[in-house]
C-alpha cells in the first residue's frame, strides 16, 4: 500500500474497504487526486437548455458532449451498467455508466469509485424509459477518492451537533443546509445594495481594540507582544463609526463580527455578525421608517414576499409595525402597574420572585430592564418598536428633551426576540463623559458587562458630531427569521463548540 493507502489498527471495516480500493487504484495507475479535468458545463445549464426537451430524436441531433464535473450522491450498479447521480453546486443528474460505451478496463477501474468521489464526467445525453434527463458517460475519470463514506441517504446527519461540527458533510447531504447559507449570502448582498443605493458608505474599523465599547457586554481578551499592551476583541464598531460621523461621512455603515464573552443558546454565538450604520441629521423616528423599508425589501428580494412563516407562525413584515414605549409595553403587555416597576424596593422584589438576580446597587432602570425581558420581550411575535428605554440603561443614547429620565432610544423585536437595538446618537460630550462617569461606578460594584470610560471618544465629541441616529441589526437573527431557523447556529457556518471527544470517527 501506499502512504495514502496506509490502514490503522483500528479502522473500521468501511474505511478499511475504501482504502483497499484506493489501493487497487493506484497500483492501476489512477491518481487519486487528479487536476487536470476541465469542466465546461454546470449540471444547471443542461436543465436549462434541455429540461423541457422531452423528444429523444431531438437530443439525439444536439449532439452535444459535455463535461460536468461532481461527487456521486447515489450509485446503482446492474453489472454491465451502473447509474449514479453526479451533484455540483448547481444541482444534481443522473448519469448512465455502461460497459460497452466506456470499455471494459475503464469501465472496470469505475467500478472501484464509491460514493462521495469526486468524479469528471463526459457525455451526452438522453432520456431514461422513466424519462428522467441522464448523461450517457463516453469517459469517467477520478477527481477526488473520499476515504470516508458519506451518512446514509435516507437516515442523513441528524445529530445537530454532529452536523455543526462537521459542516461541510452536512453541506454535502442535508439540501436545505446548503439553501439556508446561499440564502445568508443573498441577504448580505441585498444589505450592502439598501444601503449603498441610499448613499451611505462601507467601512471598517478596528476589530482590536484598546477599549472596548459601543455596547454593554464582557470583552474577550488577548495581549499584542510588540506593543507590550493588552487589547480586547470588538464588541461592536459603534465609537468608531461614530468618530467617523465628527470626521464628516455623514452616512456610514459596517458589517462586522462581534465577540462578546457571554452563554451560547438558540439565540447567542460568542462570534456573531451584525450591521451598524449611523446617519448625521437623523434621528429614531427616521431609523424605524428606514427600518421598516429595509426589511420588507429583504423579505422580498430572499423568500417573495413581505409576509415570512417562522415556526408556524406568519410574521406580517408588510403591515405598519407596532410602537410602544418602554414603560407602555410593562403595563400592557407585562400586565404591571406603574407602582409595581416604578418603585425601587417593589420592582426589586417582584424580580427576584420571578426567578432572576437583583444584585446590590442596580440601578432601577435595569431592574425594570429585567421584568420587561420576562414578561414582555417573549410576547413579541410581531414586529414591535419599543421605544424611550431608561437613561440608566442606554449610556450611549440622547435623552429624551422633555424628559431626561429617558433616551430617544429603541429595539425592534420579532419572534420573541431582539433583532435590532437603535437610537438618536448622545453628542453632547459633558453628558457623554458623566455616562461613562456612571458606567465605570457599576464596573468597580462587580458589573463585568458595564462600560469602560473612553477619553478619546469624549475627545472626539468635543470637536463636535453632528445630531445622528443610528442602528445595528443581528444579521445572524435576520437569516433566521427569513429562512425559519430555529437556532443560530443553524445560520453559523462554524459555531462555537466544545472541543470534541477524542477517539471520534
Amino acid at each position: 500500500m501506499s502512504k495514502n493507502t496506509t490502514t490503522a489498527p483500528n479502522e473500521n471495516q468501511v474505511l478499511r474497504h475504501r482504502k483497499e480500493k484506493a489501493a487497487f487504484l493506484e497500483e492501476a495507475g489512477v491518481p487519486l487526486y487528479s487536476n487536470t479535468f476541465r469542466r465546461t458545463t454546470h449540471v444547471s445549464d443542461i436543465f436549462d437548455q434541455y429540461g423541457a426537451v422531452e423528444d429523444e430524436a431531438t437530443l439525439d441531433k444536439a449532439g452535444e458532449e459535455f463535461a460536468l464535473a461532481g461527487r456521486i450522491v447515489s450509485l446503482r450498479s446492474f453489472g454491465k451498467i451502473t447509474f449514479f447521480h453526479l451533484m455540483d453546486r448547481s444541482g444534481s443528474i443522473q448519469v448512465c455508466a455502461q460497459r460497452d460505451a466506456l470499455g471494459v478496463s475503464e469501465y472496470k477501474i469505475f467500478k472501484k469509485f464509491d460514493i462521495g468521489d469526486i468524479v469528471g464526467v463526459r457525455g451526452g445525453i438522453f432520456r431514461t424509459r422513466t424519462g428522467e434527463l441522464t448523461v450517457k458517460a463516453v469517459s469517467i475519470c477520478l477527481i477526488t477518492k473520499s476515504m470516508r463514506p458519506l451518512p446514509e441517504k435516507f437516515h442523513g446527519l441528524k445529530d445537530v451537533e454532529t452536523r455543526y461540527r462537521q459542516r461541510y458533510v452536512d453541506l454535502i447531504v442535508n439540501p436545505r443546509a446548503k439553501d439556508i447559507f446561499l440564502k445568508r449570502t443573498a441577504i448580505v448582498r441585498s444589505l450592502r445594495n439598501f444601503f449603498d443605493a441610499r448613499g451611505f458608505l462601507e467601512v471598517e474599523t478596528p476589530m482590536m481594540q484598546a477599549i472596548p465599547g459601543g455596547a454593554t457586554a464582557r470583552p474577550f481578551e488577548t495581549f499584542h507582544n510588540a506593543l507590550d499592551m493588552k487589547l480586547y476583541m470588538r464588541i461592536a464598531p459603534e465609537l468608531y463609526l461614530k468618530r467617523l460621523l465628527v470626521g464628516g461621512f455623514e452616512k456610514v455603515y459596517e458589517i462586522n463580527r462581534n465577540f462578546r464573552n457571554e452563554g451560547i443558546d438558540t439565540q447567542h454565538n460568542p462570534e456573531f455578525t451584525m450591521i451598524e450604520f449611523y446617519w448625521a441629521y437623523a434621528d429614531f423616528n427616521d431609523l424605524m421608517d428606514l427600518t421598516e423599508e429595509l426589511f420588507c425589501t429583504l423579505a422580498k428580494e430572499v423568500t417573495g414576499d413581505t409576509t415570512v412563516e417562522y415556526q408556524g407562525t406568519p410574521i406580517e413584515l408588510g403591515k405598519p409595525w407596532t410602537r410602544m414605549t418602554f414603560y407602555d409595553s410593562l403595563e400592557k403587555i407585562g400586565g404591571l402597574t406603574p407602582q409595581q416597576y416604578g418603585d425601587y424596593d417593589t420592582a426589586k422584589a417582584l424580580v427576584q420572585k420571578l426567578g432572576e438576580n437583583a444584585q446590590v446597587g442596580e440601578k432601577l432602570g435595569k431592574l425594570q430592564a429585567k421584568l420587561f425581558d420576562i414578561l414582555v420581550e417573549p410576547k413579541l411575535i410581531q414586529p414591535h418598536f419599543i421605544y424611550h428605554y431608561p437613561t440608566d440603561i442606554s449610556p450611549l443614547a440622547r435623552r429624551n428633551e422633555k424628559d431626561p429620565s429617558i433616551t430617544d432610544r429603541y429595539e425592534l423585536f420579532i419572534t420573541g426576540h431582539e433583532m435590532a437595538n437603535a437610537f438618536s446618537e448622545l453628542n453632547n460630550p459633558f453628558d457623554q463623559r458623566d455616562r461613562f462617569a456612571e458606567q465605570v461606578k457599576e464596573k468597580e460594584a462587580g458589573d463585568d458587562e458595564a462600560h469602560r470610560m473612553d477619553d478619546d471618544y469624549v475627545r472626539a465629541l468635543e470637536y463636535g458630531m453632528p445630531s445622528a441616529a443610528g442602528q445595528g441589526i443581528g444579521i445572524d437573527r435576520l437569516v433566521m427569521l427569513l429562512t425559519d431557523s430555529s437556532s443560530i447556529r443553524e445560520v453559523i457556518l462554524f459555531p462555537l463548540l466544545r472541543p470534541e471527544a477524542t477517539g471520534k470517527d
